[in-house]
């Protein structure tokens, strides 16, 4: 199952303005000084995303291209498309337990990245997964990881489901269940 593959190129920059204008709330960084032109935009934006929310992750990187911050969720925890980029952004910089909050003085140097995730979908034979196009979700009992698609240095399906395994603290076995998504993904 797919999310819309074709989503608009409007959707994608309503949600990473959204996705940085809500991590510059959260770590008290400046806001746009030009009001008419910004409340346009966010009226805009809320329109574009006002759709039934799906699974979101927003992803931080320094100007080295350095991961700085990710946090989603597979399934949606909101009502709105707009309130998911907005909770996974304010987490991608505040909450990642990986890293410190990002000051205020960094969000100019962060570039951001969000995507927009299908509904999983439950995966029987592992050639039916590809780590360049899927992403997955591995479950064992109540321990459940995830790993986004097209990931440098995962180049195969048993790399991606064991790095995911070993987020969540266990080694694949034959109680494993997975999941694959597709993601439409969109940076700055």
């Amino acid at each position: 199952m797919r999310s819309n593959p074709s989503q608009p190129a409007a959707v994608g920059r309503a949600a990473l303005s959204e996705a940085r204008d809500a991590i510059a709330t959260a770590v008290g960084a400046p806001r746009r000084l030009d009001a008419p032109q910004y409340e346009a935009e966010r009226r805009a934006n809320a329109a574009s995303l006002s759709t039934p929310s799906q699974g979101v992750f927003v992803t931080l990187r320094d100007a080295k291209g350095d991961l700085r911050g990710c946090v989603g969720h597979v399934e949606p925890a909101h009502s709105s498309l707009l309130e998911e980029v907005r909770a996974c952004a304010r987490a991608a910089a505040t909450q990642d337990p990986r890293f410190s909050p990002v000051p205020a003085d960094d969000l100019s140097g962060l570039t951001l990245e969000v995507s927009l995730l299908s509904e999983p979908e439950r995966v029987a034979d592992p050639n039916d997964l590809d780590p360049g196009r899927f992403g997955v979700v591995v479950a064992d009992g109540r321990r459940r990881g995830v790993l986004l698609p097209n990931i440098d240095g995962v180049d195969t399906a048993d790399q991606q489901v064991a790095i995911a395994a070993r987020k969540a603290g266990f080694t694949p076995g034959p109680t494993t269940v997975v999941h694959r998504f597709e993601v439409n993904k969109y940076s700055e």
